[in-house]
């Protein structure tokens, strides 16, 4: 690996049980055509991302790993995640499951997996997954363990009936939708927080009405901030995310927007400004109700996480 990669790497990282170092800062591939997601992920490689997060129903994990090898950087310095989905619950199908990810990866171990969403009316099989997911960590495959989408309760339920106590909870979080009950049973539990949608993108890819949708990029609080430090909007948001101790994986297939996500590590908001965005939490969801997950849930939400 040449020594001009290592030199651009800038991101912050959050220490999860075990003692293994998570960026704090990733790129997400969700909703990232086949097509597109192998020069987006070598992107973000070239850009200093250190992080990846996919998932099996995405579809595009044989494409991130091909720009993980095309990137140059070793393998060693990317954490890579993917998600385990509702269809393959179950002790052994998660197993299975988890193989087929690795081999479309062409990885020997990955850096966290991930259960997709609780299934609260077929909970026990949530649990099973998840077993079979302290199996792979025991086991040496996996280097960390979580959960995505799980609210206190679920969380609650998951670690009495479990050994290891998840690493991460990844949920939809912004500005406008700030997750604190969620992030409270997190903390509860040593779960670092994880965003998926950090800058609100979910109030559009899943609105009936995408005209009716809220836009914090566009918020007069936002904007306001953005002039006076000279950033984007959306750098301001995802600066946000960090000075919370949070986690963000956004999204984008364009290396511009790429290179522009990561450049928040040379600034920082004040306590007041940070309390001004949380101020814009409406409480209102974008996405999926994890509370009314179902089988049935999952076969529409598939959907839409592929695109079809």
């Amino acid at each position: 690996m040449s020594s001009s990669v290592s030199a651009i790497i800038a991101s912050p990282t959050l220490t999860l049980k075990g003692g293994v170092a998570m960026p704090a800062l990733g790129l997400g591939v969700f909703q990232s055509s086949p097509k597109q997601t192998g020069d987006a992920v070598e992107s973000a490689l070239k850009a200093g991302y250190r992080l990846i997060d996919t998932a099996a129903a995405y579809q595009n994990e044989k494409q991130v790993g091909e720009g993980i090898r095309r990137s140059g950087v070793d393998r060693s310095e990317i954490f890579v995640t993917t998600k385990l989905w509702v269809t393959n619950y179950g002790y052994d199908s998660a197993l299975r499951a988890f193989d087929v990810s690795l081999r479309k990866l062409g990885l020997d171990y990955l850096d966290l997996y991930l259960l997709h969403w609780p299934v609260p009316s077929d909970f026990d099989r949530t649990v099973r997954s998840y077993q079979a997911a302290e199996k792979l960590l025991a086991d040496g495959r996996v280097r960390a363990i979580g959960v995505c989408n799980f609210g206190p309760k679920h969380l609650e339920n998951l670690v009495s009936r479990t050994e290891a106590v998840p690493s991460v909870n990844q949920v939809e979080l912004n500005p406008f939708f700030t997750q604190h009950a969620v992030r409270d049973a997190d903390g509860k539990y040593g779960i670092v927080t994880q965003s998926w949608s950090p800058i609100g993108g979910v109030n559009f890819y899943w609105s009936s009405d995408p005209d009716a949708a809220k836009n914090p990029l566009r918020h007069p609080v936002v904007l306001k901030m953005a002039e006076q430090h000279r950033k984007t909007p959306a750098q301001i948001i995802l600066r946000w995310h960090l000075e919370h101790g949070l986690s963000a994986i956004p999204k984008s297939v364009r290396p511009a927007r790429i290179a522009e996500n990561i450049d928040i590590f040379d600034f920082s908001l004040t306590p007041n400004e940070v309390a001004a965005l949380d101020n814009l939490d409406t409480g209102v969801r974008g996405g999926p109700d994890p509370e009314v997950f179902s089988s049935a849930t999952a076969r529409v939400t598939i959907e839409d996480e592929l695109g079809s």
